[in-house]
């Protein structure tokens, strides 16, 4: 089973990636939809099908899944709404395999 590792400073000391904003300020609230849907277009239901459909074929692991995520460049992590991460990581994960 792959372990994710945190990103290291020098020193060895672990640092946080972009997702970890707990406790940090200036990210303003958020935004909660009130109508209770899990999804708010088709794509994002195709998207979240797809995710474990590979995952349980074995194309990847949920492991692997959570650190592609993690592991998007900052700016694009910030900027990508929460299923367009799923699509980059699943993305980022095939092309890594050889799959895509």
């Amino acid at each position: 089973m792959l372990v994710a590792q945190l990103p290291q400073q020098e020193g060895g000391v672990p640092v946080s990636r972009v997702h970890d904003i707990g406790g940090q300020s200036g990210f303003g609230p958020v935004p909660l939809a009130g109508d209770g849907q899990p999804f708010h277009a088709d794509w994002e239901a195709r998207v979240y099908a797809l995710s474990g459909a590979l995952r349980a074929r074995g194309a990847f692991s949920t492991d692997e899944f959570r650190d592609a995520i993690e592991s998007l460049p900052p700016d694009e992590y910030l900027a990508l709404p929460y299923y367009e991460r799923w699509l980059a990581a699943i993305e980022n994960l095939l092309e890594r395999k050889g799959v895509a």
